[in-house]
């Protein structure tokens, strides 16, 4: 895999540390846990979303565009992500935001990453009800903006296409280059799945590498069969675009939806153990949405026997804290109950 070849911009803090969990490797009796921080990767406090964009934004740069349009949940980190990137770049961003959770008060609706996205100089074009077709509004403003002479790029939702799932691609590598660095067989890799792309690039990424490392997607909100094909199909579509010939086993992409909840953005009990214990042990942030929930499902699974005890587990941290002052009313219930 060549992946200079790809237009790409310089945003993120890379690579981004591989750490150790000593504590909840104790607490929870093995497997030995690992963290990959991308949590840490910049851009108004980091997240996966960083690394899809250097793709992204380097493709809207080469196209000329001059505003940046995408779309996302009211509590969305890929939006704060994108309004960030497009700061740094001088292009404006517009944003269209799902009210997908409802009952969480004015914090949900007005503080984390909504606050944040305002802060960034974000223009929030709309907030559409729950299931609304998010992909065809951007396109109708993206087609006024082109009658009004602007040049408008389009990125979906979560950066989940191809040439997003690059990012994912060039985290398979370097997480190949730590592993010979500390001379350390990881033998799974652990992380919350929900538009795909994160999922997508790194099965593309360490197939292509012939690493023979099993990915494990944590969904966040779609059923299992669902949220394979959609991997699936877009790993699929990133080899093509990577010029691997090989075709991807259907056995390679593997995801788990059975710590969905009650729905997407909304935290299970078990999202906010994960929470508490991965603070209260290592010091480190998840948040409710999605890293919780993929922390959440591993955890469940070590209890389960799931892994053995002498092999090595890394959780990939997708980022997302700033999200966790829009929960404050069921984290403070957390708190109180717990």
């Amino acid at each position: 895999m060549h992946l200079a070849r790809f237009p790409r911009l310089s945003l993120g803090h890379f690579p981004t540390p591989l750490e150790p969990l000593h504590n909840l490797t104790r607490l929870l009796g093995g497997p030995q846990l690992w963290i990959k921080r991308d949590d840490s990767t910049g851009l108004a406090t980091g997240g996966n979303k960083t690394r899809k964009l250097e793709f992204l934004l380097a493709q809207a740069l080469a196209e000329k565009a001059d505003t940046v349009i995408t779309q996302g949940a009211t509590q969305s980190n890929h939006v704060r992500q994108t309004i960030a990137g497009a700061a740094r770049l001088g292009l404006k961003a517009h944003v269209f935001l799902e009210q997908r959770v409802s009952d969480y008060g004015e914090a949900y609706q007005r503080s984390g990453n909504v606050l944040l996205d305002r802060l960034l100089g974000g223009e929030i074009i709309a907030h559409l009800p729950n299931g609304a077709d998010m992909q065809q509004a951007m396109e109708q403003h993206a087609a006024q903006l082109r009658e009004q002479g602007h040049r408008p790029y389009v990125i979906p939702g979560g950066g989940s296409n191809p040439v997003g799932a690059l990012g994912y691609v060039a985290c398979a590598q370097e997480l190949l280059w730590q592993s010979a660095q500390q001379r350390l067989r990881i033998d799974h890799v652990v992380h919350a799945t929900g538009s795909s792309g994160t999922q997508a690039g790194l099965v593309a990424g360490l197939f292509a590498s012939n690493s023979a490392i099993p990915v494990l997607g944590i969904s966040v909100r779609a059923p299992k069969e669902k949220q394979q094909q959609n991997v699936w199909n877009l790993a699929s579509q990133t080899l093509e675009l990577l010029g691997v010939a090989q075709p991807l086993p259907r056995e390679a992409v593997v995801a788990n939806s059975d710590y969905v909840g009650d729905g997407y953005g909304i935290p299970a009990a078990s999202t906010l153990e994960a929470l508490t214990l991965l603070a209260q042990h290592e010091g480190i942030l998840l948040d409710p949405v999605y890293s919780a929930k993929g922390f959440a499902g591993l955890i469940d699974l070590i209890r389960q026997g799931h892994f053995r005890q002498h092999e090595n587990v890394v959780f990939i941290h997708t980022g997302g804290a700033a999200g966790l002052f829009g929960y404050q009313q069921p984290l403070e219930s957390a708190f109180t109950h717990g």
